[in-house]
């Protein structure tokens, strides 16, 4: 049997002889039938039960990179075309996907050489197969025959490879992202705006899906994720698509972290975007593209820890280099590959980008002798995410829901939004998250507004608000087409507020499996055709039968499950109303007691509604009621986060009184409260401190701190104080603005920014100038000048476009012309715009690896037709080496490569100005010359030493000669309430003025001419603080001493819990150094220093860890309420001093009297500061020893924190931050050194001692070395000196 399915093309192309633009911007194709081959329905299903066999059995293979078997065919615009798009009216090179109907043979070969190489599974050819993304080749109605033909000629070649070899081989459908984003918008100037909605993603997603099963795919997989709420729709789209077929296939999800900053591009961690596809009933979850395996591990890793489904990892191969090319070669995909499957991370792998056959085979090799990965048996709880995941369960503290966005319960949010002013409403929505609120709830439920619309502007807003939208949202209303406009904006997975049985059985399980297909929890009202529930026994029994009918009928998972029982408000004078509070609290304790993983929540404002307009009695009753609702069982609440009183601040004659109302626990509480209130009754507000504590930075710095944070509400005041102090209003964008951009430019380059921060400091940087755009124009006496026009575009190809878009928003900004042309735009438009505008400047953009050659194509194309402007290259995978190698030498005019928006200004400036041009271009080629040269010559920098020559090249030290001093108090010892005034002595001065950028030595730079007064009035101020902080005892110290028998292992220091020297305690693993030493100079590691076990010598080592921080808070934020930023920082940085003050004299005591083998040292401070004393005591995480994860063992040694209170973070760094902590070493040719580098072989075996993953080991030492030789005290307060320098510094000098 065959039927008929639309598809086909046919050309509505303007005749050959028009010009190609215009042919281009309008042909598209239309459809025409083709036949749809019966499938054998009992042989898929056959197939699906080995493949999940076959995952409980051994790791499956999936296929390699599609596009890089592509490239290597090198396919011109007729070899895209053949024979049936001859003649179609636009450019469609690049369409990868078409060739599935132009060479199928090219894509047959393909599949096959994958299959051969030992995949099990392949993946359809139809990444881009969707209207969405066809829509940019006018090819949207060849998207089912694209998607069917896929399919079928992957399962052709899959049963032919089956057939021959007896082992099932398998096809997955592939669904790509789309080139939309819907929870981004493409205008920095209109964050709201979305080029495609849920609905639009849904319908493209479904017709994709339908013709890939219909094509004889086995699974489907939804791949490459860059934006969750994409991914959502192709969930939705995807369960309808196989219920209306009657088909049970597996379905995959795969994921992309885009960067260092471990999210995806829409901003999401990865247990944010778990937890946000995790309702998909999913056959596996994994990561493929952006990253390399080896930067992915951490990401994988996290995946099999949340995750109770199959794993999938697919990484490209490596990092693209400077030329867009993958370098890691299949063996190095292999071996990290390898480790991933030995440490149980695995059940599906395989490569993307960059990734061949031999990627695959070599894989497949290197996986095979590992177990698939057990599925993890995951603790069952409520797993909801914005940005960052939000879990709940019993053993979670109580969740705040901000309930100040809300228009039927904040009257100031509702005049915002009627008044369309959403930029006020999101502060509202900030202040809420910023007091403490975990979950924001969003209500425009008002009869004078469209609900709907105001609903989906304010959460597509949300979206570009990373400080907001890291929290997840509930989603309020009474009317359900404002619930589901809702759900199809969050990428996060929400809660719905609320359904209820009060409309029957049949809408409300209807309703609750819409939410569930939508990825959200619910809130269930006590309500149902009878009314509300106004008692214990009604709330309770609505409760259950909600339950009940969730949980039986349609699955719903229990733990997403949310009653609110109904809270009323008591003391209203109505006798029936006293028991309100109490009935709620015993609710919620059988509800809790009967619905297992079910949650309570409730508006606690309700609670005081009788007493609005008192403020005071308000958060009291809140906190009061809160108090004893949470002790019942309650998990959330919708509460002011910012307006809640302290439970045991209340004053005591209030909290009885409220209590008793609460608790109904007298006849006559209402009156004796009422009587009451009318005391505590004021403004009712309790002033919540803002940290604006930058606002006492100059104002430079407080432009720079707008910029990075996206805070535009002081952005205009600090402009006009900015303008008021530059000579030109142009100034103020060339010097603080544009400071700032680098700095916002510089993190995002690092991972310590996201790509909605930087959207939003670029609109920032617009209100910025917009500012000043009125004064500058009156300067130019009304003659406004551009500084010319640019072109700038995505080439063809390529659609990612947010960077360009950044871009051009600056140059606006700085007052050049910005024709923007988009993205996909081919060679022969940029350069008839550029021609035909005159433009001054071409800018090319592009993020993927094929864009490279275009824009070698673009620039080849300006010589040929004799262009004299320069251009400007830009975009992810660019660099300068392949700027200057490969692209400049097409094109005779200046080409430059442009790393951000932060630098195209500068660059554009020098090119457009006739005085600075011709300097630029001289250097510029001289640029270009020498990266040629350097790329010509280049060649691999190899190890200095192995790991074996550099272990035989020891110290040789005669331990024979050698009788280690046994320590006179052995063991831990403590020291609390250490006296301050004994550590003045061993104070080291130099690095506090350091800290300050004083450079010199101390005293010599208290007289310095230059610097002289300035430091001298600083460590007066220090000195009055240190008097006065040792009299009144702000701080105290804490220490802890530990001196154990100990012997080196090799490169390890066994360290035992007895003298008798059979169990080791701790084994303290170290490094040795691997660089060029001159003849007779030993590779050092501090375990050489130890005596050899095998030597027979009974050696020691010690421990320690101190604090001179303990009680620091408390003054701190004493100074900052005041905002003495100044005395602030002084205190910290005294802090510092005396923790290291405190490690230099427990080391003398530890050399003289506790240990006692230096018993008759007699040493001054200057001495000491010279390392003038015996032995040494390095600190984990510095040169010697710079794996800061060993201070773990410290810590267990000693037991630190229970000793002093110091704690390890998750990064090991210590806080108190006033603290230090390392090793006592005490033989006398101990020494400090730098480990420096250290080559491969070392790390492998380091990692094997260790007993950790070599991805883990790599992970603790590139951490450390940026630390490596950074100060104590810079890591104190390198922050906040740095940023408030100016003002620090000029109240430290009197100015």
């Amino acid at each position: 049997m065959s039927a008929a399915m639309p598809c086909g093309c046919e050309s509505h192309a303007t005749p050959r002889d028009e010009i190609a633009h215009t042919r281009a911007l309008n042909a598209t194709a239309t459809a025409a039938p083709f036949a749809i081959e019966s499938l054998d329905e009992r042989a898929r299903d056959e197939r699906v039960r080995q493949l999940r066999g076959s995952i409980e059995e051994r790791i499956l293979i999936i296929d390699g990179a599609m596009g890089t078997m592509i490239q290597r065919h090198r396919l011109d615009e007729m070899g895209y075309r053949g024979q049936r798009f001859a003649d179609y009216g636009r450019d469609i090179r690049g369409n990868n996907d078409l060739l599935t109907l132009t060479q199928p043979k090219i894509i047959a070969d393909i599949h096959r050489a994958y299959f051969e190489a030992g995949a099990d599974i392949v993946e359809t050819n139809t990444f881009n197969s969707t209207t969405v993304a066809q829509g940019d080749y006018g090819m949207e109605a060849l998207v089912p025959e694209l998607n069917y033909r896929a399919a079928r000629l992957a399962r052709e070649v899959a049963d032919e490879v089956a057939a021959r070899t007896g082992t099932p081989r398998f096809v997955a459908g592939a669904l790509g992202p789309t080139n939309r984003t819907a929870s981004l918008s493409p205008d920095v100037n209109d964050p709201g705006l979305r080029l495609v909605n849920f609905d639009q993603l849904v319908e493209a997603y479904s017709e994709a899906t339908r013709a890939l099963v219909l094509g004889g795919s086995d699974l489907i997989l939804i791949e490459t994720v860059f934006d969750t709420l994409n991914a959502k729709a192709a969930i939705f789209a995807v369960r309808q698509v196989l219920s209306t077929l009657g088909r049970d296939l597996p379905v995959m999800v795969s994921g992309t972290i885009t960067d260092a900053s471990g999210r995806t591009l829409s901003g999401q961690t990865t247990e944010a975007f778990w937890n946000s596809v995790r309702h998909g009933d999913l056959f596996a979850i994994g990561l493929n593209c952006a990253l390399g395996a080896k930067d992915m591990r951490p990401y994988i890793a996290e995946l099999t820890r949340i995750s109770d489904r199959y794993v999938c990892a697919y990484p490209n191969a490596g990092l693209p280099n400077a030329f867009g090319e993958y370098d890691e070669t299949p063996a190095e995909t292999a071996a990290i590959l390898a480790e991933f499957a030995s440490s149980g991370l695995l059940n599906i792998v395989g490569g993307c980008c960059g990734t061949t056959p031999d990627h695959i085979r070599l894989i497949a090799d290197a996986v095979r002798p590992s177990a698939p990965r057990a599925r993890s048996k995951v603790p069952v709880k409520c797993r909801l995410s914005g940005l960052e995941p939000l879990s709940i369960d019993e053993s979670s503290l109580f969740i705040n829901v901000g309930e100040r966005t809300n228009v039927t319960g904040s009257a100031k949010f509702r005049k915002l939004i009627e008044a369309g002013d959403y930029s006020a409403a999101l502060d509202v929505a900030r202040q809420q998250v910023a007091a403490g609120a975990q979950i924001i709830d969003v209500n425009m439920d008002e009869g004078m507004l469209d609900s709907e619309a105001a609903m989906v502007k304010f959460l597509n807003l949300i979206a570009a608000e990373p400080d907001i939208a890291r929290v997840p949202l509930m989603i309020d209303s009474s009317k359900w087409s404002v619930i589901e406009a809702g759900l199809k904006c969050v990428q996060g997975k929400p809660i719905v507020n609320s359904i209820s049985l009060k409309e029957g059985e049949e809408a409300f399980l209807a309703q609750a499996n819409k939410i569930r297909q939508y990825g959200a929890a619910v809130v269930i009202m006590a309500f149902d055709e009878k009314g509300q529930a106004d008692s214990i026994t009604r709330k309770v029994e609505i409760c259950q039968r909600s339950y009940d009918l969730l949980t039986e009928k349609i699955g719903f998972p229990a733990e997403d499950i949310i009653f609110d029982p109904n809270i009323f408000a008591v003391a209203t004078g109505i006798e029936e109303h006293a028991s309100y509070g109490l009935d709620f609290i015993e609710a919620t304790r059988q509800i809790k007691a009967r619905m297992p993983l079910a949650m309570v929540s409730g508006g606690v404002s309700n609670v005081s509604f009788s007493f609005r307009g008192n403020d005071p009695v308000r958060e009291a009753m809140h906190s009061v009621f809160l108090y004893h609702a949470i002790r019942a069982g309650m998990d959330l609440g919708i509460v002011n986060a910012g307006q809640l009183a302290i439970y045991e601040d209340i004053p005591p004659e209030l909290r009885e009184a409220v209590e008793d109302v609460i608790l109904n626990r007298r006849v006559d509480s209402t009156e004796r409260l009422l009587a009451l209130a009318s005391r505590f009754k004021g403004d009712g507000s309790t002033k919540r401190e803002v940290d604006l504590e930058w606002r006492s930075l100059p104002v430079s710095k407080r432009l720079e701190y707008a910029l990075v944070k996206g805070l535009d509400e002081f952005i205009v005041e600090d402009t006009e104080a900015a303008r008021l102090e530059a000579e030109h209003p142009i100034k103020v964008i060339e010097g603080p603005l544009m400071d700032g951009m680098n700095v916002v430019g510089d993190l995002f380059g690092a991972g310590k920014m996201f790509l909605p921060q930087v959207v939003k400091s670029a609109r920032v940087m617009k209100k910025a100038v917009a500012h000043l755009v009125p004064f500058i124009e009156r300067d130019k006496s009304g003659a406004a000048r551009s500084n010319g026009k640019i072109v700038l575009a995505t080439v063809k190809g390529d659609v990612h476009d947010i960077g360009k878009n950044i871009v051009g928003v600056v140059l606006q900004c700085n007052n050049f012309e910005v024709i923007d042309l988009g993205v996909m735009v081919p060679a022969e438009r940029i350069l008839e715009v550029a021609r035909r505008e005159n433009a001054a400047l071409v800018g090319l953009s592009g993020l993927i690896t094929p864009s490279l050659d275009e824009m070698v194509h673009v620039a080849r194309e300006m010589q040929r037709q004799g262009f004299d402007v320069p251009l400007l290259i830009g975009g992810a995978t660019t660099s300068p080496a392949h700027t200057s190698v490969k692209i400049a030498p097409q094109y005779r005019e200046p080409v430059v490569y442009v790393k951000d928006a932060s630098r195209a200004v500068g660059v554009c400036q020098s090119l457009v100005t006739p005085s600075s041009k011709k300097v630029f271009a001289a250097k510029l080629a001289e640029e270009h010359e020498r990266r040629r040269e350097q790329h010509a010559g280049k060649s691999v920098k190899q190890p200095e030493a192995t790991l074996v020559a550099a272990r035989a090249n020891r110290p040789r030290i005669d331990w024979s000669a050698y009788r280690p001093v046994s320590p006179l108090r052995p063991g831990v010892q403590v020291f609390d309430g250490y006296p301050l005034a004994d550590l003045l002595d061993y104070i080291d001065w130099m690095p506090f003025f350091n800290a300050w950028e004083f450079a010199g030595k101390f005293p010599d730079i208290l007289t310095d001419p230059i610097v002289g007064e300035a430091a001298s009035n600083l460590y007066a101020d220090a000195r009055r603080m240190l008097k006065q902080l040792i009299a009144e005892e702000w701080l105290e110290v804490r220490a802890v001493i530990g001196l154990f028998p100990a012997n080196s292992v090799g490169d390890d220091i066994e360290v035992y819990a007895g003298e008798e020297r059979r169990d080791v305690f701790a084994t303290l693993q170290h490094l040795r150094q691997q660089k060029g030493k001159p003849a007779g100079q030993p590779h050092e590691c501090l375990s050489d220093y130890v005596a050899p076990r095998e030597s027979g010598v009974r050696d020691y080592v010690g421990a320690f860890a101190v604090t001179a921080g303990i009680g620091i808070e408390e003054h701190i934020a004493r100074f900052e309420a005041a905002h003495d930023d100044y005395s602030s920082i002084l205190l910290k940085a005294l802090a510092d001093r005396l923790a290291e003050a405190a490690a230099e004299h427990f080391h003398e005591r530890v050399r003289r009297e506790l240990w006692g083998y230096a018993s008759a040292e007699q040493l001054t401070n200057q001495q000491l500061i010279r390392e003038e004393y015996r032995g040494i005591r390095p600190a984990p995480g510095y040169p010697a020893c710079p794996d800061h994860t060993e201070k773990a063992k410290l810590w267990t040694l000693l037991d630190v924190e229970r000793n002093t209170g110091i704690r390890l973070t998750e990064s090991y760094a210590m806080y108190p931050t006033a603290a230090v902590s390392g090793w006592y070493i005490a033989h006398p040719d101990a020494h400090y050194f730098a480990l420096g580098k250290i080559d491969r072989d070392q790390v492998v075996d380091y990692a094997a001692r260790k007993g950790i993953a070599v991805q883990e080991a790599d992970a603790a030492l590139s951490i450390t070395a940026a630390l490596a030789i950074t100060f104590p005290f810079n890591l104190l307060i390198g922050i906040p000196i740095y940023t408030q320098m100016g003002l620090a510094l000029a109240r430290a000098t009197g100015g």
